[in-house]
């Protein structure tokens, strides 16, 4: 009985096959760490405004409130890219004239909104609740970072399923005073793990881990 079990031809495959079980682990390495570099994970991510709003200015030198802005951060799953009534509600005063604030003037004469754009943006196959992780005591600084101290606003942390996951299993050390979600200035006194399961219990916060709670 012949010593081969498969055509004689196949032992020309023999050098492409050594070639793809050492390159395949390689090849697979370099997908991961490129898929996973900060240039893929938007880590960085600071696109140009059409107008130059100072969160600096805003949010950290005058003290502004996230929510006075982003007024849905509560109630809804988005946090609302804010109007240009809410714009004009101080600088029909404040700088009137300033040619920075031209695009604003402009477009509260016409009712044509602002092209902002977005710098947290999620793949449409991603649901993020906003209200949800708001109420329960997540400040925005655990996903947006100090905004209070940037002059243009962007992407400080990689918003990756893998980084979600790490805080849903274990919530304490992002968990604030519910009344102390906006305030970039915050301290914990004491144990911060102590404070975030005292927290949890008391908000009965049960993070869920299945793939349908952010992939709907």
């Amino acid at each position: 009985m012949s010593q081969y079990q498969f055509p004689r031809w196949t032992d020309k495959l023999r050098p492409l096959l050594a070639v793809v079980a050492l390159g395949a682990p390689v090849y697979l390495t370099g997908i991961v760490l490129y898929g996973a570099s900060p240039d893929n994970l938007n880590v960085g991510y600071q696109p140009e405004q059409p107008i130059p709003f100072s969160h600096r200015l805003h949010a950290g030198e005058l003290g502004m409130d996230c929510r006075y802005c982003h007024t849905t951060v509560e109630k809804s799953g988005h946090a609302a890219i804010p109007s240009t009534n809410i714009c004009m509600n101080c600088h029909d005063r404040i700088h009137p004239e300033s040619p920075k604030l031209e695009k604003v003037r402009e477009s509260a004469a016409t009712g044509e909104p602002i092209p902002w754009v977005r710098v947290h943006d999620l793949p449409d196959f991603v649901f993020f609740n906003h209200s949800a992780h708001v109420q329960k005591g997540v400040g925005c600084i655990e996903c947006h970072d100090r905004v209070d101290q940037m002059e243009v606003v962007e992407q400080a942390k990689p918003l990756s399923m893998g980084w979600c996951l790490d805080c849903h299993r274990n919530p304490e050390p992002h968990l604030r005073p519910v009344e102390e979600v906006t305030n970039m200035n915050w301290m914990c006194e004491g144990s911060r793990e102590e404070l975030g399961a005292k927290l949890r219990e008391a908000n009965n916060i049960q993070p869920r881990q299945d793939c349908s709670t952010c992939h709907r």
